[in-house]
């Protein structure tokens, strides 16, 4: 999300999302704010510190790694504060192995942790245990919430794939093997109590590895989805999976209105989700709900080409920005995720609508 204020966008998040609020990323605030920072500032026994390019491993903690842990730890206090009673869904999210692996710099060269495989097989482990102690983190302040843990992943494409480039940027890292990726991602994902989604929004996802690492969904933005990867797509669906489907553009007109993001019935939880949240600010309602319903009929054509049942879309879709909203304006992100949620609302009805036409 856009700004810097947790406070207001805790307040934002729950005002507008009342049956699945989540804890914002703030990355505007600096380092430390971002999801590699926030996530390194979880590991168990190895600190990290910032460099003019990035985040680094170190051989000792020190102000960096203090200053992400203590900016989190304001985050929780935030969103225990905000949802104080409450019960329901909670959404979470961490930089996944093979993102963080890509990113963190190794002590002694200017390599990333993804060129030693011992660097990123501690890495893997600590990030596990961290995972797990985060959660139960969250819990202890949020007792009543049912965690949805989200694995960002966006660099897993450019590993598996041997396009990480070197510290030169002359040539690039060698390709990691689909096994060692998956069983990379199995094991952060088990330490995990909750319902795990692993998101991806790439130009080109490996689903077949993030489905069979074991999470419960995969998120990824539909407008970068090939054809070639529809097969995989139902794959994962008919297998029960939750589909994170990022139908909206990130960037939307300023007037678009006010709004949280949806479920459009989530994973194994089913159920639409309450309409609710701010009115648009210069857009008519019409229009508004126009441009909710044509998302929602971009969800169901989608789940018609994958050859699904339109009765299982509502149980397992989910309607989300095609990616972060931290790049655009808070108007911009209202109107993103405003209509994320009244697509979601529309979509039990259109369902029902669309399932007596012709094909």
């Amino acid at each position: 999300m856009p700004g810097t204020d947790p406070a207001e966008a805790t307040r934002v998040v729950a005002g507008e999302l009342p049956d699945f609020p989540f804890l914002p990323e703030l990355p505007d605030r600096g380092p430390g704010a971002d999801v590699v920072g926030r996530t390194a500032g979880l590991l168990i026994d190895i600190p990290v510190e910032v460099t003019p390019r990035g985040w680094r491993l170190a051989e000792r903690p020190g102000r960096d790694l203090g200053r992400a842990r203590s900016m989190l730890s304001s985050d929780l206090d935030v969103l225990a504060e905000v949802l104080d009673g409450f019960s329901g869904l909670v959404k979470i999210q961490l930089c996944g192995p093979w993102t963080l692996a890509a990113a963190l710099e190794l002590p002694r060269t200017m390599n990333v942790a993804v060129a030693d495989p011992g660097a990123v097989a501690d890495l893997t482990a600590s990030l596990a245990e961290g995972a797990a102690a985060y959660v139960a983190e969250v819990l202890k302040r949020v007792p009543g919430a049912q965690l949805v843990v989200q694995l960002d992943e966006p660099a897993l494409p450019a590993v598996a794939e041997g396009e990480v480039p070197t510290a030169s940027g002359l040539s690039r890292l060698a390709a990691v093997e689909a096994d060692t990726l998956r069983d990379g991602l199995a094991q952060v994902l088990a330490s995990i109590r909750g319902y795990t989604v692993v998101h991806c929004c790439a130009t080109t996802v490996p689903f077949g590895i993030i489905r069979a690492a074991g999470t419960d969904a995969v998120s990824f933005d539909l407008s970068q989805l090939r054809r070639g990867e529809e097969d995989a797509v139902a794959e994962a669906a008919e297998a029960g999976m939750g589909l994170l489907t990022g139908a909206v553009p990130t960037l939307l007109d300023e007037a678009a209105g006010a709004g949280g993001t949806t479920r459009g019935s989530g994973g194994s939880e089913g159920g639409a989700v309450r309409v609710g949240g701010g009115r648009g600010r210069g857009q008519g309602d019409g229009d508004r709900r126009g441009d909710a319903r044509e998302t929602a009929e971009r969800v169901i054509r989608f789940w018609r080409r994958l050859g699904l049942p339109l009765a299982t879309c509502a149980e397992q879709a989910v309607i989300t920005p095609a990616c972060g909203l931290p790049g655009t304006s808070t108007a911009q992100a209202r109107a993103a995720l405003t209509r994320c949620r009244e697509a979601a609302s529309m979509l039990p009805e259109l369902i029902e609508e669309t399932g007596s036409e012709p094909r």
